[in-house]
């Protein structure tokens, strides 16, 4: 599965492109970050942009481009891939078209979310208005001023994507001033629809993986029960210990008191058995 999220800032492509990567086992493939490793890992396309955004210029599209294309190489993009935040520009649309095709892969969809901007506008200004209530700052990429901005970059530079990818058939709307849970049901619909995912499939993995992480905890747990039993058992019982004090004490003093109280018993059952036999004799005497 393969797909482009669009929407203006604070639609919830974040959101929903989380929902699918954790729902369908793919990865969510973002510009910037993929800069960041590029220039990390020191890939040729890595230096280019790191010369040129250590000047603080923008990294053109072609470097841009060449960056997805290493990323596109890699084992874990084979299951598909969700791109968030680009193309930003119908000349970007292009050349993924060209790298894609370059490459024998389609994509098979793009997913717009609509809103309304006045409403996005009145979340951000409620937003700020609570922050400053609790005593908090706010920061400064989240004020109406800044979102007024970013969505006028938008709508002239990312808005024309709607009609490019309308006319190729790839362009898929859904109403984002949902609630999050219809906007991911609603996704998740029309991709079955289109055939991009097998549902069954795709949830008796979501299942196969939600199942892993209580098991994890789970063994976590048992764990930890297993060593507290552990040491309850090595700990002695307040009985264990007097009958353990006790012995100590009796083989500190040699086992004397006991000898002593042995011997004394037998001295007195001796003693009883010489007088029944005096008395035996003494009454033979007297019949004689």
């Amino acid at each position: 599965m393969r797909l482009i999220l669009l929407g203006p800032p604070g639609s919830g492509k974040g959101t929903q492109a989380q929902r699918l990567v954790q729902r369908h086992g793919i990865i969510q493939l973002s510009t910037g970050e993929m800069l960041r490793a590029a220039v990390a890992a020191q890939t040729p396309v890595g230096l280019k942009a790191k010369d040129i955004m250590a000047s603080g210029g923008l990294v053109p599209d072609d470097i841009v481009i060449g960056i997805i294309s290493d990323r596109l190489d890699q084992p874990d993009a084979a299951k598909g891939f969700i791109l968030d935040g680009f193309p930003r520009t119908v000349p970007q649309a292009e050349a993924l078209d060209e790298l894609l095709k370059k490459k024998h892969m389609k994509l098979d969809a793009v997913i717009e979310l609509r809103v309304n901007e006045s409403a996005l506008l009145q979340r951000v200004e409620t937003r700020a208005a609570e922050t400053r209530a609790r005593g908090e700052e706010v920061r400064i990429d989240d004020t109406p001023e800044v979102l007024t901005k970013r969505l006028a970059s938008y709508r002239s530079q990312t808005e024309p994507l709607i009609h490019y990818y309308s006319e190729r058939r790839k362009l898929l709307t859904v109403d984002g001033m949902m609630t999050i849970e219809h906007v991911t049901r609603e996704i998740n619909r029309i991709l079955a629809a289109i055939g991009a995912v097998d549902i069954k499939a795709s949830e008796k993995a979501a299942r196969k993986r939600a199942m892993a992480k209580p098991a994890a905890k789970g063994a976590r747990k048992a764990a930890g029960s297993t060593a507290k039993s552990a040491a309850k058992a090595a700990k002695p019982t307040p009985k264990a210990a007097k009958t353990s004090l006790k012995a100590a004490k009796t083989a500190l003093r040699g086992g004397k008191k006991p000898v002593r109280k042995a011997a004394a018993g037998s001295k007195a059952r001796g003693a009883g058995k010489v007088g029944a036999a005096a008395k035996k004799v003494t009454k033979k005497r007297a019949k004689a």
